[in-house]
């Protein structure tokens, strides 16, 4: 199983700037697995855009990012086979029902052992909504399925930003069960200052020390 890969991603004198104005400056840190990591940091401080660079979503401006999986270096351009990634503002693709989008995305990635789509759907509690275009979703079952896509992939290494966005109780309760049952041995890292998002983070990194 895949999840169970040993990742270690290293970033060195990893900076980012738009135009003239440095969001973050020289982060150098080490994520291993399994740990479980937090970047905190006030409102527009930069935590999604460091999480994003570290996904290999966004290039740092200056420094360096390596990514070693079984102590093997991983090409950049391999990484998306590695590492699962949820945030608010992600597309998916709404034109398609729940089981055509799950479909979809299955057929690129692996599933975790043990699940098929029709658990993952009962799993998030939308089997009423399944055949239905997921356009016609509201923001919390959207935020559900950006959550399912990720957490049900089997990679090593999973980033979530900001995960409880939209969620009403119950499904920030799914979440930790999700987390709880799915990620023990998988590097996590979460950009977050809502603790229920990052209750189970042992590590911490502010985003304001690197300013």
């Amino acid at each position: 199983m895949s999840a169970g890969s040993t990742m270690k991603i290293s970033l060195k004198h990893i900076s980012k700037r738009f135009q003239k104005h440095w969001i973050f400056k020289d982060v150098n840190t080490v994520f291993l697995s399994s740990g479980k990591y937090a970047i905190l940091g006030p409102n527009g401080s930069g935590k999604s855009t460091l999480l994003r660079v570290i996904a290999g979503m966004q290039s740092p401006s200056t420094g360096e990012l390596t990514y070693e999986l079984n102590d093997e270096q991983v090409d950049k351009d391999k990484l998306f086979n590695h590492i699962s990634f949820c945030a608010p503002a992600q597309e998916i693709v709404e034109e398609f029902t729940l089981t055509e989008f799950l479909k979809f995305h299955f057929s690129f990635k692996k599933i975790i052992a043990g699940l098929d789509i029709p658990h993952i759907i009962e799993t998030i509690g939308l089997q009423h909504a399944q055949d239905k275009p997921i356009e016609e979703y509201s923001s919390g079952m959207k935020q559900r399925v950006k959550l399912a896509q990720a957490i049900f992939t089997d990679t090593p290494v999973l980033l979530l930003d900001e995960p409880c966005t939209n969620l009403d109780e119950h499904g920030v309760q799914q979440y930790r069960e999700w987390i709880d049952k799915y990620c023990s041995n998988r590097l996590v890292i979460v950009a977050s200052n809502d603790v229920r998002e990052h209750y189970f983070c042992t590590e911490r990194i502010s985003i304001d020390d690197y300013k």
